[in-house]
């Protein structure tokens, strides 16, 4: 394990070559010691802060939103040494700050361009209380296609995105009519929508000592069986609160059926 540090009380020049200095290291790791690196980098926004810093004391005339002009290619510097070689590979792992929950800033949006995967955590859904916030919309991998995942994982993935996507062209309706001007078919995707959401939640083993909910794993075949069964209307008979913190679908079933007889 190496550790690399360019603490914000540091001058921008330190600041702007941590992340390349700890990228020499890692590629030591791989092509010296033909290792498989995991390197993990917190925060790239920094990175590109510390570059921006640079710029300004240069004199260069900023470009848009003030970064500095060279921000796609000093971005690529770094990303693109990021590979696999036939003595070893380095795998990346990093926290992108936003903006102003901006995803279109010119600072993530350059980084979000090299990853092969972005797990986008959104305020929204953490205001709903659901964890692990992440948005389902906004979140991508390249890897998601039926070649890759299989075409029933692929298509249950894409069916989840969809009903997930006309439910949030829907809110605005609900916030100005409320529910009943809703058609019947809408009333059901909107149904369907907020089950998924609550499903999506999960509790963190990390979290126990929180939260007091003992955590859950789920195996991906599980996952993708539960959805497709919620997706095609399996479970329209269910509240929105069963699906809430639990793992499989069972688990959904079973909380039904408890706050039912605490009900009765």
């Amino acid at each position: 394990v190496a550790l690399v540090f360019g603490q914000m009380n540091e001058p921008p020049g330190a600041r702007a070559r941590v992340a390349l200095s700890g990228l020499t290291q890692a590629e030591y790791f791989r092509d010296v010691e033909g290792q498989d690196v995991l390197f993990f980098v917190d925060n790239i926004f920094r990175f590109t802060q510390a570059g921006s810093e640079v710029s300004a004391l240069l004199g260069r005339i900023p470009s848009a939103v003030g970064y500095q002009p060279t921000l796609s290619t000093d971005m690529g510097a770094l990303q693109e040494r990021i590979t696999s070689t036939n003595k070893g590979s380095i795998t990346s792992v990093q926290a992108i700050y936003v903006p102003a929950d901006d995803l279109t800033d010119p600072a993530p949006a350059t980084s979000f361009a090299h990853l092969d995967a972005t797990t986008v955590l959104s305020r929204a859904i953490s205001e709903l209380g659901i964890y692990p916030a992440v948005d389902p919309l906004d979140s991508t991998s390249r890897v998601l296609t039926a070649r890759t995942v299989g075409q029933e994982h692929y298509d249950t993935a894409r069916a989840v995105q969809e009903i997930l996507q006309r439910y949030k062209s829907l809110q605005d309706i609900i916030a100005i009519l409320g529910m009943d001007e809703l058609s019947e078919e809408d009333k059901l995707v909107v149904s369907r929508a907020r089950k998924i959401q609550r499903f999506l939640s999960q509790p963190f083993h990390v979290a126990e000592v929180f939260t007091g909910i003992p955590g859950k794993f789920v195996q991906v075949e599980d996952t993708v069986r539960s959805f497709k069964a919620v997706v095609d209307g399996e479970y329209d008979h269910l509240p929105e609160s069963a699906f809430y913190m639990v793992g499989g679908i069972e688990e959904a079933v079973e909380k039904a059926q408890r706050l039912a007889a605490e009900a009765a």
